[in-house]
């Protein structure tokens, strides 16, 4: 009889070690985690460092280097998925962790998930933060109605015409867009927006969730257009970032 797939979240991040776990990761997805030697991660070493974490507060099942860790990343071939579920097929319940936030949303995980439900494997999400989700929930922007995008382009003529598909989009449809950033390029992707949107446009930018520096903020294109022509650009150079938008 397979094993089970437990789908764990990780930590966005911690801005110390002081900052507790277990107000990011409840206890018992902690201890679910630590029962488990068998991975499948996106990346190794980070994974490592979060059962480091995880160890510390509920013992793992083994030692750290016992602990059997395979990589699922981008660059994974889908003819090397099955035997990722070998150890799962074979019996032993397994854990598949996101480097960041919840696995299998905006993660190659999704395409092993869909792999274990046709082999009849149990797949048990776990609850955790996702930067996503949170982001939605603190703009102020439709909840009832929202699209996750993606990164848009990075050329920038065919950015600003996916933000203006985007804002048609969200205007037709009341529907919040809402998409993601390579976080060096924050910045270039707010003075995008204000620049491409509506003056009316309402435009989030939620920085560091659940992180002690966390910052989120909602106003129309039009404040955000003047605060970054006065210099007022929000500090999130290189910090984990998700962009939202709803036209009326």
């Amino acid at each position: 009889m397979p094993g089970i797939l437990y789908l764990i979240p990780n930590t966005l991040g911690l801005s110390s070690h002081e900052q507790p776990l277990a107000h990011i990761i409840p206890a018992e997805v902690q201890s679910i985690t630590a029962r488990l030697d068998y991975f499948v991660a996106e990346n190794a070493k980070t994974t490592r460092a979060f059962l480091k974490l995880i160890n510390d507060q509920h013992p793992l099942n083994k030692p750290l280097q016992e602990i059997r860790i395979a990589e699922l990343n981008i660059n994974t071939d889908k003819k090397a998925l099955p035997q990722l579920l070998e150890p799962i097929l074979a019996g032993a319940d397994g854990g598949l962790i996101s480097e960041a936030g919840v696995p299998a949303v905006a993660d190659p995980g999704a395409n092993l998930v869909r792999l274990a439900h046709a082999h009849g494997i149990t797949v048990k999400p776990l609850v955790g933060p996702s930067s996503l989700l949170l982001a939605v929930m603190a703009s102020g922007l439709s909840g009832q109605n929202f699209a996750f995008n993606g990164y848009l382009p990075v050329d920038a003529a065919a950015r600003m015409k996916r933000i203006r598909q985007l804002e048609e989009r969200a205007r037709n449809e009341k529907q919040t867009q809402f998409f993601i950033e390579t976080p060096y390029r924050n910045t270039a992707m707010l003075e995008t927006l204000a620049t491409t949107c509506q003056a009316n446009t309402l435009i989030c930018v939620a920085t560091d969730l659940t992180l002690e520096t966390e910052a989120i903020k909602t106003q129309t294109a039009a404040r955000w257009k003047a605060d970054l022509a006065g210099g007022k650009t929000p500090e999130f150079h290189k910090r984990p970032t998700v962009f939202l938008l709803l036209a009326d």
